[in-house]
């Protein structure tokens, strides 16, 4: 018997219309499986039933992916692919297995030996540095950073000796409602020439894209309350 492969299957990053940002493949691939591995299944169920509204809701299996799963339990997962049965492993938002737990799944993928499809969709990471302006040939995603200003501070500069040295672009995110703390803190941070690129709202109708050097983002203020961002420094 053939094995089932696992899917990665991309989301949008909004309320956007799934073919807008995506191509046919991914609704293709969504309509053929039925096995579904998710962080939450009431959101999964919504992008499915966009992008496939004649796919019956009745047969759709969920496996959750959450912080509360039994990591055992997860393991189990892939079982029914040895029985010819394809997963879709999708994310909240963007790509799976990028800022997301999905990876978790992808690796044991490859220890089972289970083939491992990924589909193309939108990724804000990859999405803002492409628009950024920055060193696509060198970036590092460095995730979340330090909540305590201190110990924020302290990793902004090193941030921005590395991108300095190595010529590298620094990408991280921020919890939304703590955007525009971020940002007051990078004016006041970061050195007055390092570039900044605020990326919000990626794909959506207002998408907002800008790179500046710090001291020329002084008397800007761009509205990031609660709106999804990426941020890039390069010194």
């Amino acid at each position: 018997m053939n094995l089932g492969k696992l899917y990665l299957i991309p989301t949008t990053l909004g309320e956007n219309e799934p073919l807008e940002v995506m191509p046919l493949s991914v609704k293709k691939v969504v309509e053929e499986v039925d096995v579904f591995i998710v962080e939450n299944e009431k959101s999964a169920r919504r992008f499915i039933k966009k992008i496939t509204p004649k796919k019956s809701q009745a047969i759709l299996q969920m496996k959750l992916l959450d912080k509360y799963v039994d990591v055992v339990e997860v393991q189990r997962y892939l079982d029914v692919c040895f029985q010819g049965v394809s997963v879709g492993l999708l994310s909240e938002a963007g790509v799976p297995a990028i800022a997301d737990p999905g990876a978790e799944v992808v690796k044991l993928a490859h220890e089972r030996g289970v083939k491992v499809v990924p589909l193309v969709g939108p990724s804000s990471i990859l999405m803002a540095m492409m628009s950024s302006g920055m060193n696509g040939q060198n970036f590092a995603f460095n995730g979340y950073l330090p909540i305590d200003k201190g110990d924020r501070k302290r990793e902004l500069k090193n941030l921005e000796k590395i991108s300095k040295e190595r010529g590298q672009s620094q990408i991280f995110i921020e919890t939304p409602y703590r955007n525009e703390k971020m940002f007051a803190d990078l004016k006041t941070i970061l050195t007055p020439a390092t570039r900044l690129c605020i990326a919000a709202d990626i794909t959506l109708s207002t998408e907002f894209i800008k790179t500046l050097a710090v001291e020329d983002w002084k008397n800007q203020i761009p509205d990031l309350h609660k709106r999804p961002a990426i941020f890039i420094i390069h010194k």
